[in-house]
């Protein structure tokens, strides 16, 4: 083992990408001058692991189980992703949703040490001396959000960085991404949550949002200077309200390597969990007809990406798009209305206007509703025993995060559908048992996902993020569900196959950019064996 001089000795046990805290063996310790600096009994990485699980279970709280986590990422890299990588499906509810959107709201009072790059408008002209700072010159993932719309919870301002931080703990946890080509930005315009700014502790700009052009010209230098210093980097986008999550999605798509998961990822999930789910009905989808309760960008993105699913099974996208229907708080999304974004135009019906949620269940008789309204208790008793009435098996997809905004939860969903609902949430809900039979209710986590997306991105050096990749990674999803995870009611793999599950996604992705010749690699002959070959494994190196 060698380190540069500069590491040696104290300084070594503060690096928290070379630091393997009492692992050191004895002779590390006699040539690196760390003798005297920890217990004189080195442990193995097992025995470290086992302390830190004999740590958490000792705490009753999520959140405090959040920070000892933050804590160890800080201080040891490759023991925090041993203990993840442990069992990825125990600690992702720990590391993201719905923990850490407590997590978010908090931030600025149980801050400890810093972690990714903070890009405040007053720096703009400068942003890439700042971004620059950071240690790592191959950079290949960014997950950056502006803190406007973290979760279903708002505007978190920077707080918001906790979401940026756990996404990229959970591409290396699940999918085996290495953690050190990741970077977390948060890109601080201000925040218009004025509790936050009247919090003597807030940590980020005392002003209210930039908006408009200058917004703009901000977000442009940033990604002028990602594509400067990091060529070959893919650009994330999380967490970023309605009018500019569409927007920057759609001005950068064409001329770097991004995607923005709220819209792309949410949408291949709830895609795959809709082809799992259909195995259960026996209809095509084609036959199928969606309702959405909310019209934002998550609501929109799943509508589009399940019209052009659709299209191929002999249905042009106009038909398509008829066939997901959105609604929002002014009601049904109808051509009539003068209130639609431009994203929300293509899903406006020609229909009378209907401001009743379960008036439009009854009426557009739809076979499954999604909810990303993030308002909780919208799917009512009324709302379910409607679709329940008209559909043998109602899909039943409350998707808003955390677990305190989902539009039902899993025991009501199954006991006012008589047990018939083919459930998935956006949050994790416990079993349900129901006339002596166990329901085991779906999580339709974009953690199925977007982890796959980035370790495919990264074997294959793509070069753009198209949306049949996302097409492609529902499918490779909802393949993975077996007949007996069916019968239980789960329409995605178990997450305690989490990782094998992403990998197997990540090869098909892998397969598709290769085909479509979207990268800057020769294609191998054995596309799964490249992605394997890439696959970040939590050891010291001898």
């Amino acid at each position: 083992m060698s380190f540069e001089v500069a590491d040696a000795g104290y300084e070594l046990l503060r690096n928290p990408h070379l630091n393997r805290g009492t692992a050191f063996t004895l002779a590390d310790r006699r040539e690196h001058r760390l003798e005297g600096l920890l217990p004189p009994v080195p442990s193995t990485l097992e025995l470290q692991v086992a302390r830190i699980h004999s740590e958490l279970a000792s705490l009753d709280d999520d959140l405090q189980k959040y920070l000892l986590l933050s804590d160890l990422q800080s201080r040891n890299e490759t023991l925090f992703y041993a203990v993840l990588m442990s069992d990825p499906a125990s600690f992702m509810p720990v590391v993201y949703t719905p923990t850490v959107g407590e997590a978010c709201q908090k931030f600025d009072h149980i801050f400890r040490a810093p972690r990714g790059v903070y890009l405040p408008i007053i720096a703009q002209g400068r942003l890439k001396r700042l971004l620059a700072n950071w240690p790592e010159k191959d950079v290949r993932f960014i997950v950056v959000t502006d803190g406007e719309r973290i979760l279903g919870l708002g505007d978190l301002g920077i707080g918001g960085m906790g979401i940026p931080i756990g996404k990229l703990a959970l591409y290396t946890a699940c999918a085996g991404v290495p953690p050190q080509y990741c970077l977390p930005v948060t890109l601080d315009v201000g925040t218009n949550n004025q509790d936050l700014l009247d919090d003597p502790l807030y940590l980020g700009l005392r002003q209210h949002r930039v908006r408009g052009e200058d917004y703009t010209a901000f977000v442009d230098e940033f990604v002028d200077a990602v594509r400067s210093l990091y060529p070959r980097c893919c650009i994330q986008w999380e967490d970023f309200a309605n009018i500019n999550a569409v927007p920057l999605l759609a001005r950068y798509r064409n001329s770097v390597c991004t995607f923005n998961d709220d819209i792309q990822g949410t949408a291949a999930v709830a895609l795959a969990g809709i082809y799992a789910a259909l195995r259960i009905s026996g209809r095509p989808l084609r036959e199928q007809r969606f309702l959405f309760l909310g019209a934002g960008s998550a609501a929109t993105g799943i509508a589009e990406l399940i019209s052009r699913a659709m299209v191929p099974e002999s249905m042009s996208i106009a038909e398509a798009r008829s066939r997901n229907a959105l609604f929002d708080v002014n009601g049904l999304l109808v051509a009539s209305r003068s209130d639609l974004a431009d994203f929300q135009k293509p899903f406006a019906l020609d229909h009378a206007p209907i401001s009743s949620f379960a008036e439009a269940v009854k009426a557009l008789r739809p076979t499954g509703i999604f909810g990303v309204s993030t308002v909780p208790k919208l799917f009512n008793q009324q709302v379910i025993e409607t679709m329940a009435a008209i559909n043998e098996r109602p899909i039943i997809f409350p998707f808003s995060n955390p677990t305190s905004r989902s539009e039902c939860t899993a025991e009501e969903a199954y006991r006012w559908s008589n047990g018939r609902a083919i459930f998935a949430s956006g949050s994790p809900f416990p079993p349900v048992d129901i006339d002596r039979k166990t329901f085991m209710p779906s999580q339709g986590n974009n953690v199925y996902i977007f982890p796959a997306v980035g370790m495919a991105i990264f074997a294959t050096e793509a070069t753009r993020v198209n949306d049949e990749m996302f097409i492609v990674a529902a499918k490779a999803v909802a393949e993975q569900v077996t007949d007996e995870n069916l019968a239980t009611g789960l329409i995605y793999p178990p997450r305690g196959q989490i990782f094998a599950a992403s990998l197997h996604v990540a090869t098909r992705i892998a397969e598709y950019i290769f085909e479509n010749n979207l990268t800057r690699k020769e294609r191998p002959k054995d596309v799964g064996a490249l992605v394997r070959s890439q696959v970040y494994r939590p050891v010291y190196a001898a």
